[in-house]
């Protein structure tokens, strides 16, 4: 599979990036209105997504882009601002860990060979804290169903295999002044600490902590007022 992109014009001036994490799409991402135009990964694969953006970029929005990486996806954004510096105007990393324990995904793995609905039922529920009703009964209603029956083990594998060889890497965004990184204090798959630990590897960056927040802090209906500050 090759990363393929959408530009969805809202009315804007600037354009954002939002890249999903494993296990999920760029629908996951519908219920955010944010003050951007989006380019949208229609096709995602993480071992040629920085190439095929940029690529894309020069066809169709030639000006610098701002970024939205989520859990698996924040590795792409980081990446991706670092080979192309000069086409990255801001970057948002949301629950991002430094990296992920190889033995730990080598067990995801195996669960998902023995009954891939059922381990994937209950890291969809973990996305969400306990007060996030609304947002955990938005994704039950548009997304769990099709997300548990369509989503292929080759793509699932494909996504373990990535990260298992991407970490964290300061230095790469050491040149990229504008810098926000969200993090749900109640994420269960991503620990808080893993996002402080990266804040203190970048002095220009600005922490953003959500009290009530779970792993889909984006999806939660207090998010675009925290985001605008």
């Amino acid at each position: 599979m090759i990363s393929k992109f959408k530009l969805v014009k809202r009315g804007f001036q600037k354009n954002l990036i939002l890249i999903p994490g494993w296990a999920t799409d760029y629908r996951i991402f519908e219920p955010l209105d944010l003050d951007y135009n989006y380019i949208l990964p229609i096709e995602f694969n993480p071992f040629d997504f920085e190439k095929n953006l940029a690529e894309f970029l020069e066809q169709s929005a030639p000006h610098k882009i701002s970024i939205f990486g989520w859990s698996m996806g924040a590795f792409s954004a980081v990446e991706f601002a670092h080979k192309y510096p000069d086409k990255t105007e801001e970057l948002f990393l949301l629950s991002i860990r430094r990296r992920y324990n190889l033995t730990s995904l080598q067990e995801i793995e195996s669960k998902l060979q023995k009954n891939k609905r059922a381990y994937l039922y209950k890291f969809y529920l973990d996305f969400f804290s306990p007060t996030e009703k609304e947002s955990s009964g938005w994704f039950k209603k548009h997304l769990l169903k099709e997300y548990l029956e369509k989503t292929d083990f080759k793509d699932l594998a494909a996504g373990l295999d990535y990260l298992s060889c991407v970490y964290f890497k300061p230095q790469a965004v050491s040149k990229i002044n504008k810098i926000r990184i969200f993090h749900g204090q109640l994420d269960r798959i991503a620990p808080l600490k893993d996002a402080q630990t990266i804040k203190t590897y970048l002095p220009q960056a600005e922490f953003i902590s959500l009290k009530n927040s779970g792993h889909a802090l984006f999806l939660n209906p207090d998010f675009k007022k925290i985001y605008n500050g």
